[in-house]
C-alpha cells in the first residue's frame, strides 16, 4: 500500500467523523445489520474490520466483540456507544494480534481498500479451522444510482472506489487462500419506505433474477482446509432398519472398516417382520463387529437418526439406509471428504452415474433434478439430490445444528432436511459426493411417491421463509 493513499483515506474519514453518527442511523445499515445477523450466530467471538461506530459488531449480539478502524474519532465514539466491545485504532491491512475468532466481518470495505488480496491474506492470521468469514459489498450495476445519491447527499461520501464483481471477489478469495462457502444478494430498495420496502427486499430480491439487480452481495467464506495425511477418525454408521430383514446381513458384511474404527449403529423402527430378531441374530454372528442396536421411540426417519446420533460415539457421523440402494462400499469416499476437510456435510448424490435398472423411476428422476435446483438456491449451495439417504459430517458439527435446531423447529419427518437446512445456516461447507444407485433386492421401498412429495413441497415453503424470504 502507498503510504500517501493510506494518509489521503484517514484524513478524508477523519474530516468526515462528526457526520458518522447521523449516516449510521440510514435505514441501509439497519437491513445490513439485519442481514449480518442471518449469517453471523449470536454468541460468537466476532472481529470487525472497518467497524465505524461499532453499530454493526453490537447487532450480531458477540461474546466476545473487536472492532478496527483506522479514524480514531470514529473509534473513540464507538467505545462510548458500546462499552461492552474492544475497539483499537489501526489500519485494516496492520492491526496485529494473536487472538483468532470465529466470525470475521468486513462490511462495505473491500470497494475502499488500495489492496483487497493483501488485506484478505491478513485476515488469515485471525482465523482459525472453523472460522467464517462474512463479506459484503457493492453489486457494479448499482455504481451511476450511488454515484448520483452523494451528488444528492443521500449517502456518505467516499474516495475513488474499487467496483468489483461478485466474480472479482471470488477470485480474490481464492488467490489469498480462502473458499467461497456461500452468497446471497439483497436489497433492491435500501429507503425505508412504507409497504415498498417489504415487497422489494423481503419477497422479490430472494427471487432468482431479480438478486442480479440487488444493492448488496453478501459472501461467506473459510479458510482453505489443509489437508493432514496422518489425521484418522473413529466413524458411527447409523441404519434406520423398517421391514429390512433380509438387508442386515449384507449390510454388516459390506459397511467396511474405516478409519480408528467403525461402530454400526442398528435401530429399528417398529418392523411388522423380523428385523429386529435378525439384527440381534448378525450381531451375534458378527462378534468381531462393532455393533449397537437401539429400539426407536420416535416416529419417522428423522427421529431414528437424531435418537442414534445421539448415542453414537464415533468422530464422523454417517447415514446409511438399510435397503443398501447406495452401496455402503462407497462409504470411504464420504469418509475422506470430511477427513481432509474438503468438506463438512457431505451428501450423497444419485444423479450423476446411472442407475441399474428399477432402481428410480423416471418422474422420480425428474423430480428430484428439479428438487436439486430449488434447494440449490435456497441454500446458496449446489446440493443436486436432497434426498439420497446417505448425508456424512462430524458428530460436533451434527451437535451444532443440535443446538441451533430451535431455529427451524421438529419439522422434518425425513431427517434428510433437518440436517442439510440446519449445516447451511451456520454456513457449513456443503459437497455432493457421486455414487451408483442401485435397485432394491429385499422388501418395499418405505417412502409414499405422494404424501412424500407434498411434504417436499412444504420444506420448499419452508425453507424459502426461513433462508431466504426473511428480514
Amino acid at each position: 500500500m502507498h503510504l500517501g493513499s493510506m494518509l489521503d483515506r484517514q484524513a478524508f474519514y477523519e474530516q468526515r467523523a462528526s457526520d458518522r453518527p447521523k449516516e449510521g442511523g440510514r435505514y441501509y445499515h439497519r437491513l445490513i445489520e439485519n442481514y449480518t445477523g442471518f449469517f453471523v450466530p449470536p454468541g460468537m467471538k466476532v472481529l470487525e474490520v472497518g467497524c465505524g461506530l461499532g453499530d454493526l459488531l453490537a447487532s450480531v449480539k458477540p461474546s466476545r466483540g473487536v472492532g478496527i478502524d483506522f479514524s480514531l474519532s470514529v473509534v473513540e465514539m464507538a467505545r462510548e456507544r458500546h462499552d461492552d466491545l474492544e475497539f483499537h485504532v489501526a489500519e485494516a491491512s496492520e492491526w496485529e494480534s494473536d487472538e483468532t475468532f470465529d466470525y470475521i466481518i468486513v462490511s462495505d470495505l473491500v470497494n475502499d481498500l488500495p489492496d483487497v488480496q493483501t488485506f484478505l491474506e491478513k485476515l488469515k492470521k485471525f482465523a482459525h479451522s472453523e472460522t467464517r468469514l462474512v463479506i459484503n459489498f457493492f453489486n457494479n450495476i448499482w455504481r451511476p444510482v450511488l454515484a448520483t445519491a452523494e451528488v444528492l447527499g443521500d449517502k456518505a461520501e467516499r474516495p475513488l472506489q474499487n467496483w468489483l464483481s461478485h466474480f472479482d471477489v471470488r477470485n480474490l478469495l481464492h488467490l489469498s487462500g480462502w473458499e467461497v462457502v456461500k452468497s446471497d444478494s439483497r436489497i433492491l430498495w435500501p429507503i425505508r419506505t412504507p409497504i415498498v420496502t417489504g415487497l422489494l427486499n423481503r419477497l422479490l430480491a430472494p427471487l432468482p433474477l431479480l438478486g442480479h439487480l440487488c444493492l448488496t452481495i453478501f459472501t461467506v467464506a473459510r479458510l482453505k482446509p489443509a489437508v493432514n495425511q496422518r489425521r484418522s477418525l473413529s466413524c458411527s454408521v447409523v441404519i434406520p432398519a423398517r421391514n429390512e430383514s433380509g438387508n442386515i446381513e449384507d449390510a454388516v458384511k459390506r459397511v467396511p472398516k474405516m478409519g480408528k474404527g467403525t461402530e454400526i449403529i442398528f435401530i429399528e423402527g417398529g418392523s411388522t417382520d423380523d428385523t429386529w430378531e435378525e439384527i440381534h441374530r448378525v450381531a451375534k454372528k458378527y462378534p468381531k463387529r462393532n455393533i449397537r442396536i437401539l429400539k426407536q421411540r420416535s416416529k419417522g426417519k428423522g427421529g431414528a437418526v437424531r435418537e442414534a446420533f445421539a448415542e453414537a460415539t464415533g468422530d464422523i457421523l454417517f447415514i446409511l439406509d438399510a435397503d443398501l440402494t447406495v452401496p455402503p462400499e462407497d462409504l470411504p469416499k464420504f469418509y475422506e471428504a470430511i477427513r481432509s476437510g474438503a468438506a463438512e456435510f457431505v451428501n450423497g448424490v444419485r444423479l450423476v452415474y446411472p442407475m441399474e435398472s428399477g432402481a428410480m423411476q423416471f418422474c422420480n428422476m425428474i423430480a428430484n433434478k428439479l428438487f436439486g435446483l430449488t434447494f440449490s438456491w435456497l441454500l446458496g449451495q449446489t446440493i443436486k439430490d436432497t434426498l439420497c439417504g446417505t448425508k456424512v459430517l462430524l458428530r460436533k458439527d451434527y451437535e451444532k445444528i443440535a443446538d441451533n435446531r430451535s431455529y427451524f423447529g421438529d419439522f422434518d419427518p425425513f431427517g434428510d432436511f433437518d440436517l442439510i437446512f440446519g449445516a447451511a445456516k451456520l454456513n457449513m461447507r456443503i459437497l455432493d459426493v457421486p455414487i451408483r444407485y442401485g435397485a432394491r433386492t429385499y422388501g418395499e421401498t418405505n417412502i409414499s411417491r405422494w404424501s412424500h412429495g407434498l411434504l417436499l413441497f412444504r420444506m420448499i415453503g419452508f425453507a424459502a421463509r426461513r433462508l431466504k424470504f426473511f428480514g
